[in-house]
């Protein structure tokens, strides 16, 4: 309390206008580095985006600290009192370069995954695993800048990490499932699954607990990591991106099915051209591959950019379908049954077998 009492209101004054230049200081540089933020976000290049953020995160920060540190040297204190100043001001700077860092390097690991897997990839599993790395890796030199040994804390780290993991199995076991599944490249965001169990829907996100998936009905569904190991999977975009569509009908035995399938592959080139989602030169197959009681079943595979698109491109060709057919004057195939009565037996009060089916 002697040597703070020594305290000038000379040196007190100067030590309140350099702290006061540092905050004017630091709010002019959020502002400009703002400015810069946003000019970095009417690019399309996403480096600049994370360099200009990084900037707007540290610039404050660092100016009020730097403001602190030159206000305490000008106040002459203690040399023992400076010496906790600085330990504490270095510690808050670790602090505040680390989260500002870890922010970054997520924002780095999300931004390639954008990149290797399109706009509808949103990967949060490895963005959460670097940020959590990188700020331990900041709490253990900050404890290491104020004094603090971390070799103790290490070991006891790894002696309760070992109990956590005991007792965070399943989480656990979410958490490797889905960095399995990732690396494995099973699926990812933006792909159509469709799991054993009856889930099925895109890939929204994989996190590091579970896998969220946009149902046709534009629901979301969660499912756990863990699911996809013991489950029966169906990627309807693996190995390729489009799929075959496969539409059945049906027509008369009375008409030429040579005709027909002419018919079937002209009115599939048509919807395969004017429909969005399918593939103009994709060939039309058609199949003829059963007899029905009044009628031939076939079926005509057609080809779509995206499982999404299949229902588009069936609806079109079934509405084509039936107006071609109406304009050929092909009459649709109805339900027909014939009925032969045998006079004897109806005489003898006996019923046909036809007349018992009816």
């Amino acid at each position: 309390m002697g040597h703070l009492g020594d305290l000038s209101w000379e040196r007190v004054i100067v030590a309140a206008i350099v702290m006061a230049a540092a905050l004017a200081i630091a709010v002019l540089l959020r502002l400009l580095t703002g400015r810069l933020f946003r000019r970095a976000g009417d690019t399309r290049w996403t480096w600049d985006d994370l360099a200009a953020r990084l900037i707007r995160d540290l610039a404050m920060p660092l100016a009020v600290l730097l403001g602190l540190w030159a206000a305490a040297k000008v106040l002459e204190l203690p040399r023992g009192t400076l010496d906790v100043a600085a330990r504490v001001l270095t510690a808050v700077t670790i602090l505040v370069v680390s989260l500002a860092m870890a922010r970054l390097i997520a924002a780095s690991v999300t931004s390639i995954a954008l990149a290797r897997q399109g706009v509808a990839a949103n990967v949060t599993i490895f963005a959460n695993i670097t940020r959590v790395i990188v700020l331990g890796i900041g709490v253990l030199v900050m404890l290491q800048s104020i004094g603090v040994s971390i070799t103790p804390m290490l070991g006891a780290l790894g002696v309760g990490g070992l109990a956590v993991a005991l007792a965070l199995q399943d989480t656990l076991a979410n958490l490797f499932a889905g960095v399995h599944v990732l690396a494995s490249k099973t699926i990812e965001p933006g792909d159509y699954i469709k799991l054993s169990s009856g889930q099925e829907g895109y890939v929204v996100d994989i996190n590091w607990r579970n896998t969220s998936i946009r149902t046709l009905s534009d629901n979301i569904e969660v499912i756990p990591n863990q699911r996809f190991s013991d489950t029966i999977l169906t990627n309807y975009h693996r190995p390729a991106q489009d799929m075959s569509v496969m539409v059945y009908a049906k027509v008369p035995y009375e008409v030429d099915l040579d005709e027909v399938e002419k018919l079937l592959t002209r009115v599939g080139h048509d919807v395969m051209k004017d429909v969005q989602g399918g593939v103009e030169d994709a060939n039309v197959l058609v199949r003829f591959d059963d007899f029905n009681d009044a009628s031939v079943g076939f079926h005509v595979i057609l080809r779509s950019s995206e499982f999404g698109d299949q229902f588009a491109i069936k609806h079109e060709f079934l509405k084509r379908l039936h107006r071609t057919l109406r304009e050929e004057g092909v009459a649709p195939p109805y339900w027909q049954h014939r009925v032969i009565v045998d006079e004897r037996s109806r005489a003898n009060g006996v019923p046909h077998r036809d007349e018992l089916a009816l």
